[in-house]
Formats: C-alpha cells, sequence, structure tokens
C-alpha cells in the first residue's frame, strides 16, 4: 500500500506514526513544505513570554523519528497539484528547485491551516508579522527585544496570549479588534468583562468594535501607524492573528468542503473521493452540539483526526467521536475552561438554547483559604440536553471543562449533570460539586427541583471534620 502523506504537523505526525504502527509495511511518503515537524503553536506566546525557554521542548517529534519508524520523509517539499482521479500529484523540491511527479494508492491531506491575510493597504510592511508557525514565532523574539510599542490585531487566544506575554515584558500594547468583546468564540460577555478589567489593569490598552484600515510606515520605516475606523496606534511591531483559513486550494472542486474550503469527512475521516483521507485544521469537525459541521482549529482535533486515519487507512475500524471545542486558558491568573456553544453563538449552530450564570466557592468556606468560580451551562430548551458550558477561576478549575465537554459528547440533560455522582472532600470540593450546582440551577430555572439547600450541607460538613478531628 503506497500513501502519501501531505503536511505534517499535529495531524499528519499523529497519522503518519498510527499508520505505520499498524501497517508496518506500508510505503508511507511525507511531503511537507516546512523545514520541521509537529511544532505546537500553542505555545508560541509562552515562548514569546519566556516562560519556555528552549524551543525545542515545543516539539514533539520530528523527521528522524519518523523515518526510524519507516517514512520517507522529505522535507522542504511544496506539493503543487493533486488530481485524486489519476491519483497523482506534482511536487517541488525546494532546496533545489527539482520539480517531480509521484502516485500514490492512498492520500492523506493534513495541509493545516494559515493565517487570514486581509486585503488591507500597507499590510506588507516589514513591522507587520503573521503568528503561526515556529519561524513566525524565531522572527517575533528577535525583533520584539528592542521594540516598546507593540499592536496585536485580534483578540482570540494567540492573540491574547501575546498581549499578556509582551504585557508581562513591560511593552507598550495595543490590542485592536473589530469585534466587541474578546475571546467572542469561546466565552460570554460576563466572563470577558472580567477579562477586560484585568487586561487593562495591566496597561494595555483595548481598542474594541474597530476595524483595521490600514498601516502606515514612517519614512525611517522603523513606525507602523495602525489606522482603524476608530483611531490611529503608532507601533514599532504589529502581530497580526485574525483567525485561519483552511489550506485545501489543492483539492479544490475535487472534494466536498464547507462554503469556507473545509474539507468534510465521515466518521472514517473519508473524504468524498475514493481513498482520500483528510485531518486536522483542512477539515470540517464533526460537532456533537449540534450534531453537523463546524470549522474548529484546534490541535486536540487534529492529533485526534490524524490517529483515526491512521486507524482506517486499509478499512473502516474506528468511528469518529465528534467534537466539543473543548479549551483552556490562563490569563493574568486567571484559569479559564469551555467547551461546546456559548450564549451568542448558540444561534449560529441554529440551537435554541437557554443558561444559567452560576458563582460559589469551589469548597466549603469553613476552609482557611477558598476562590469563587464564576460558570456558565447553555443547554437545548426542547431536550435540556446540555450543549456548553464555561468555567473561570484563580483557582484552577479547567478540568471541570472536560467533564462538561463528556457530558455534550453523552448527550447528558441538566437533571444528569445535577445528580451525576462526583467525590467530596472539603480540601477540593462541596458536598454538592460546583456542577452539580450549577446543573441545579438550571433545573431550578425550568421549575424542575426547589431549591437545594447548600448552606446546611457545608455546615454538616463543617461539624463532621470538628467530629473527627477531636
Amino acid at each position: 500500500m503506497k500513501i502519501a502523506v501531505v503536511g505534517c504537523t499535529h495531524a499528519g505526525t499523529s497519522a503518519v506514526k498510527t499508520i505505520l504502527s499498524e501497517n508496518p509495511t506500508a510505503e508511507v511518503t511525507v511531503y511537507e513544505r516546512n523545514d520541521n515537524v509537529s511544532f505546537l503553536s500553542c505555545g508560541i506566546a509562552l515562548y514569546v513570554g519566556g516562560v519556555v525557554k528552549d524551543p525545542a521542548g515545543l516539539f514533539y517529534s520530528n523527521p528522524d523519528e519518523l523515518k526510524s519508524m519507516g517514512a520517507d520523509v522529505r522535507m522542504e517539499h511544496n506539493v503543487t497539484n493533486i488530481d485524486v482521479n489519476k491519483k497523482t500529484l506534482s511536487v517541488e523540491n525546494l532546496k533545489t528547485g527539482e520539480f517531480f511527479d509521484d502516485s500514490y494508492d492512498k492520500l492523506v491531506l493534513t495541509t493545516g491551516s494559515w493565517p487570514i491575510i486581509p486585503p488591507i493597504p500597507g499590510i506588507e510592511s516589514k513591522n507587520v508579522v503573521l503568528c503561526k508557525n515556529y519561524n513566525q514565532a524565531k522572527e517575533i523574539i528577535a525583533r520584539k527585544t528592542d521594540k516598546k510599542k507593540i499592536t496585536v490585531v485580534g483578540g482570540g487566544y494567540i492573540g491574547i496570549e501575546l498581549v499578556e506575554a509582551f504585557a508581562n515584558d513591560n511593552k507598550e500594547v495595543t490590542l485592536v479588534d473589530g469585534l466587541d468583546r474578546v475571546l467572542n468564540k469561546y466565552l460570554d460577555h460576563e466572563f470577558t468583562s472580567v477579562l477586560e478589567e484585568e487586561i487593562k489593569n495591566h496597561n494595555v490598552k483595548i481598542q474594541l468594535n474597530e476595524m483595521v484600515q490600514g498601516f502606515t510606515d514612517n519614512e525611517a520605516g522603523d513606525m507602523t501607524t495602525v489606522v482603524t475606523s476608530g483611531g490611529e496606534y503608532e507601533s514599532e511591531l504589529v502581530i497580526l492573528c485574525v483567525g485561519f483559513k483552511p489550506s485545501t486550494e489543492l483539492v479544490k472542486d475535487q472534494v466536498d468542503m464547507m462554503p469556507n474550503g473545509a474539507i468534510i469527512v465521515d466518521d472514517y475521516m473519508r473524504t468524498s473521493a475514493p481513498d482520500v483521507f483528510a485531518a486536522g485544521d483542512s477539515c470540517a469537525v464533526n460537532y456533537n452540539p449540534t450534531g453537523g459541521h463546524a470549522y474548529i482549529p484546534l490541535a486536540t482535533n487534529a492529533v485526534r483526526m490524524g490517529f483515526l486515519v491512521g486507524k482506517n487507512i486499509d478499512g473502516p475500524k474506528v468511528k469518529y467521536r465528534g467534537t466539543q471545542s473543548t479549551s483552556g486558558l490562563h490569563l493574568f491568573g486567571f484559569n479559564i475552561g469551555s467547551t461546546g456553544v456559548t450564549d451568542s453563538s448558540a444561534k449560529a449552530f441554529g440551537l435554541e438554547t437557554s443558561s444559567v450564570l452560576f458563582e460559589d466557592f469551589y469548597r466549603p468556606e469553613f476552609m482557611p483559604t477558598n476562590e469563587k468560580i464564576l460558570m456558565k451551562l447553555v443547554y437545548e430548551k426542547d431536550t435540556l440536553r446540555i450543549v456548553g458550558g464555561q468555567v473561570m477561576s484563580k483557582y484552577d478549575v479547567t478540568q471541570s471543562a472536560n467533564t462538561l465537554s463528556l457530558a455534550i459528547q453523552a448527550r447528558m440533560t441538566i437533571e444528569d449533570l445535577a445528580l451525576v455522582d462526583f467525590f467530596f472532600q472539603p480540601h477540593f470540593d462541596r458536598p454538592w460539586n460546583y456542577l452539580n450546582l450549577v446543573a441545579q440551577k438550571a433545573l431550578e430555572q425550568e421549575n424542575m427541583i426547589s431549591k437545594v439547600d447548600v448552606e446546611s450541607f457545608d455546615a454538616a460538613a463543617e461539624h463532621a471534620e470538628k467530629t473527627v478531628s477531636e
């Protein structure tokens, strides 16, 4: 079986390893146009901020490892054309300039994504840089050293994490976003308003509801003015991170795609073309909150999908369980977890939802230290099925987002979560776990139960603790 793998970051690396583990006699050729594989772009801000000292730690594989498993790894090779009917591809060796053709029995498309580059006047300025791969991360590191004024365009995860890294490095940071809130895709306003205030407290200038209209360099070329619909901001370095688009031009009109170009795959990672598989940021995911497709470029999705390609390359064996778009973030001391839809995104996905917001201490108040948790549970109106959740605290409760993710995947209702069995230990939680409590509040809202007397449980727990100690 002759297999060609195009692209080798997360999905590609996972696919190659699994293919060769499952099919050691397979002839696997990897085409990667960069000079590295498996770079964790989610660690760029940690690298920029100096938390990660050695960038080698942001790679979890390398070409030599894949070669040792039996792959023919061709780095700095750019695939320029694919014909899925003829099962052929054309390749350019970027090091020598040589062009050649190849064929395959099975094709794995793990071409990933690329930053969206809006057609803004002046965007070609040398002071405007992207933030996606290892080489871009190195450029940001090299150029930030002697820069004081830095503007980040885009308030998603990468943009926000870079803002924190630059602020902690005592830079004069401006954040520009065309939307009315930061982290708009992941959190509702009750959470983002808290974070925005915290960001401002770290001397970051936040300019929301402002569209970038142009970039203008001064005569010396060492300063760029970011011109927006609401103002102008002088910057020595501008980081552009306004989102990503799937890199799927090679198979346009040859496989089924979403309107944005994301490849649609079935439960076994097969595209609409025979013997063509796809995984990672180039694909739409099967989105469990809606039961449909969505474009959610996350490394976790990519690794899982690549693994499934390997499992199913010689026949359907292991089904894709779908995704909830679960993510976590540590920002200025806050620990944040999110999964599924938010109030603001539910309608865009065609869901009619209700939600509850709940705040309480994560453990009994008789404990010497404590922190509050802000939680939101989003559920479908008709079925009461859980479809989303958000948690935020100075205490690390981010694993609760994983629990809520499992609840969505298992199609649990608010009643299921309200009564599910969680352990109780005063060091960690309450007699009713905080996830029980937010679900019970949802049941109250639906007039399905009366208010739970949490205080009496805490009092009983405190009495029990005293009795044991005596």
